[in-house]
């Protein structure tokens, strides 16, 4: 009886330790009833001619119907982003940055664009210390940097689409004017950033109710300072803001409250069409856009994955998450080093996704053991946001991300405009002889990453995974889903994923069974709880027709015609 004895106290003993290291209470960590094996029972949206995927109804409504009035996915995308900014306000919008990358029918190749804003001209290292900070500030005036968003609708529009920017921007100004009822995702992370609004005159007047509280789900808000900014734009065209009236509203406010743009960081500003960088995986081609975007770890993540035999170890078991976990803290330590603007970077960003480099950044992943601290690698011879995606009947299909960096970026709002700035200045550091150290005229280190696959030579996938460096993370495993597993694109979207926070420190979303939990822990993770998983759209091409995809994670839909 005693070998027994022990064996039972021992096991106790590892159980009660496990529930310790796992700082989730008993019942949603042991739970008796079985997990859900997935997140939602949504179906896959199939259409034979055009079809949107956004993180809003409102939205997807407005891009379905430019596509069956005749106009095209450029046309489609520009629309539902300008509805985004009024009804998914902390998001995004005409005060944050752009990238898309887009398959163009008429072209036959894929492009991307740039339209990001740089630092403001008064925007210095000595400026920012002079003030007593170490680090740039996340909040506030200071980490305003100028908003790229309406340069990039305008130039989709102009090189690709079939609208002007003013009949682009219809739809959301009659529903800025009208009103809407908030959807529930949507006002519970609105409610969640009420003190950082009352932190600001502008914005209080513009996103709570009153003066107090931001709407809840299912009340009506309007935003008639929007309808009239977005009027603006559409008489006067983009030079409103980079120039004009509007941009000398803005500046004014910004200096006023000790930011560093000037009416000529906005007069300069010019969006910037550019190749985007690709790996081969599992037969396809996966494409992201250059730095100072993030989308390079994403390459680099499946670069390493590839040649391992993940499908053997089985969809979200234990090995396989902690391969998962192993190569983003490999693509993320050469992230943080190398990737800023690439006028400003030591070398080129290509030689981060080399075959060699690749193979020896992998060899550093033991199989068994979780890693605690990862350091970058040696490539060179001496990084909260709305995604969307449409496709039309001409074979057009846009990868398009927007954002204000963090819920209502930098809390600024110009009284009157009716839209927050960015706050994506928080993306430089003050390090003397780092590339991504904060100067004047200079683009931060981005998060926001379009993704879109081919198959040889031709279109197969527009997607994106919203959520900050959950970006990289979910775009690698959203693939997995459908290349390595073969899943249905909507399976593929709401299967549980994992996150990885920063050391040993992991999230796992609810459906990840308890044995799972357990064999992470004994390889070396911590579990913890809480954190967000992104939301991701997705369009797929068929053979005839087309397939999309919308997260339940957010309060969008798929729809087509």
């Amino acid at each position: 009886m005693k070998p027994i004895l022990q064996t039972n106290a021992t096991l106790l003993i590892l159980v009660l330790v496990f529930l310790q290291v796992i700082p989730n209470s008993l019942e949603a960590q042991m739970t008796p009833t079985p997990r859900p094996t997935t997140l939602a029972g949504r179906s896959t949206v199939y259409a034979p001619n055009g079809v949107a995927a956004t993180s809003q109804p409102l939205a997807t409504a407005a891009a379905l119907k430019v596509l069956q009035d005749g106009g095209n996915a450029f046309d489609a995308a520009v629309a539902a982003a300008a509805v985004l900014n009024v009804v998914e306000p902390h998001m995004t919008g005409m005060g944050g940055d752009v990238f898309a990358l887009f398959w163009s029918a008429r072209d036959e190749r894929l492009g991307g664009l740039d339209a990001s804003g740089r630092s403001g001209s008064l925007a210095t290292p000595d400026t920012i210390r002079a003030l007593g900070m170490d680090d740039v500030p996340y909040r506030g005036a200071r980490a305003i940097t100028v908003p790229g968003a309406l340069s990039g609708w305008s130039a989709l529009l102009e090189e690709y689409g079939t609208l002007t920017l003013a009949e682009a921007l219809a739809p959301a100004i009659e529903i800025a004017d009208e009103g809407f009822p908030v959807t529930p995702i949507i006002a519970r992370q609105w409610r969640g950033t009420a003190r950082v609004l009352q932190r600001d005159p502008g914005a209080t007047a513009t996103f709570l109710l009153d003066g107090q509280r931001s709407p809840t789900a299912g009340e009506w808000f309007r935003n008639p300072d929007l309808a009239a900014s977005f009027r603006a734009v559409a008489e006067d065209g983009p030079g409103a803001l980079y120039g004009g009236p509007l941009g000398a509203r803005i500046v004014e406010e910004v200096q006023a409250q000790g930011g560093f743009l000037t009416l000529d960081d906005l007069r300069n500003h010019r969006p910037e069409w550019v190749e985007p960088l690709s790996v081969d995986f599992h037969g396809y081609q996966v494409w992201e856009l250059p730095p100072a975007g993030q989308g390079i770890a994403a390459l680099e993540m499946l670069k390493i994955l590839d040649p391992i035999d993940l499908e053997s170890m089985g969809h979200n078991s234990a090995e396989y998450l902690h391969h998962i976990i192993e190569a983003k803290k490999l693509a993320f330590a050469d992230l943080a080093r190398y990737v800023s603007d690439r006028d400003h970077l030591e070398g080129d960003p290509k030689a981060l996704l080399d075959d060699s480099y690749v193979d020896s950044r992998r060899t550093l992943i033991d199989p068994g053991r979780a890693a605690d601290r990862v350091g970058p690698g040696r490539p060179f011879d001496s990084g909260e946001t709305i995604y969307l995606t449409v496709a039309d009947r001409a074979g057009n299909m846009v990868s398009f991300i927007n954002s204000v960096f963090e819920y209502f970026g930098s809390g600024v709002v110009v009284p009157g405009t009716g839209f927050v700035l960015q706050n994506r200045g928080a993306g430089f550091n003050l390090e003397d002889g780092h590339p991504n150290q904060i100067a004047p005229g200079k683009r931060p280190f981005h998060t926001l990453i379009p993704g879109f696959v081919t198959k040889d030579g031709e279109p197969f996938l527009a997607f994106g995974v919203m959520g900050g460096s959950m970006q990289p993370q979910g775009h690698a495993q959203l693939l997995l889903n459908l290349l390595v597993f073969d899943m249905d694109l909507q399976d593929a979207i709401d299967a549980p994923r994992v996150r990885h926070m920063g050391g040993t420190r992991i999230v796992l979303e609810s459906p990840v069974p308890d044995n799972v939990r357990l064999r992470l822990w004994e390889m070396g993770h911590t579990i913890s709880s809480g954190g967000s998983f992104g939301g991701a759209q997705a369009v797929l091409k068929l053979p005839k027709g087309w397939a999309a995809g919308s997260d339940p994670r957010k309060d969008g839909m798929a729809a087509g015609h």
